[in-house]
């Protein structure tokens, strides 16, 4: 069946947080130190990671990560207790850092994003954002004109359901008017995004690589599966 619909994951598909002198400048260790490295970019690791728990956390804790993509509230506590893991020794770091994790300003696109989501609506495929998230990304798309591409935002916090739960996708499916054997599913995680299966979906995996190493893989996943056609 051909492809009239496409839903993107945005982390590490469409966007990637991605950071520069100016996130960690701040950061020390607990002994007063900057932080090395190795150490900076193990923090955005751990901050980004779309599946997978990145440190041992308590029973409170616990109950914050798996529900963290339900309840900003949650999401906020949570990602303060795995900075504070991670080495980041106050809180008002831990804050500041947090602070621009969920700023969707802060957040770049892949070099093929904008040609993609124009090729796509260009086509006339119906385009939707799924992301397990707790806050608001439309602002990201906004800020680049990108928000015109897209027909549909179906996110975690919003909707009461995260990925791989087929319910998400049953919802951003009917929000697009599409069925599942005709809508492909575009993200960076086996686990979550390729939930879509189970609605019949077709699913493209892109890697969650740094945005100047990945430059045109999702325009690549597209056209493997008939969803554009190559220049």
């Amino acid at each position: 069946m051909a492809i009239t619909a496409v839903l993107f994951d945005f982390s590490g598909t469409l966007f990637r947080l991605e950071h520069d002198d100016t996130w960690v400048r701040h950061l020390t260790d607990a002994g007063g130190d900057p932080l090395d490295l190795e150490a900076q970019t193990e923090l955005m690791r751990r901050m980004t990671a779309p599946v997978g728990q990145v440190v041992d956390l308590d029973a409170e804790h616990q109950h914050a990560w798996e529900h963290r993509d339900l309840d900003p509230a949650l999401h906020t506590k949570v990602y303060l207790e795995v900075l504070r893991q991670s080495g980041v020794p106050t809180v008002e770091q831990a804050e500041v850092l947090y602070d621009r994790l969920v700023d969707p300003l802060e957040w770049t696109p892949y070099p093929d994003t904008e040609a993609v989501l124009k090729g796509a609506a260009a086509h006339g495929l119906r385009i939707g954002v799924l992301s397990n998230i707790a806050f608001d990304i439309r602002p990201a798309f906004a800020s680049r004109g990108l928000d015109a591409y897209v027909d549909e935002f179906v996110l975690s916090y919003e909707v009461g359901a995260i990925k791989p739960d087929p319910a998400i996708f049953r919802t951003a499916l009917d929000r697009l008017g599409a069925g599942g054997p005709e809508t492909l599913m575009v993200g960076d995680s086996e686990e979550a995004d390729g939930g879509a299966r189970a609605l019949g979906c077709a699913f493209a995996l892109v890697p969650p690589a740094p945005t100047a190493e990945r430059t045109g893989g999702l325009l690549a996943a597209l056209r493997e599966h008939g969803a554009l056609r190559a220049p």
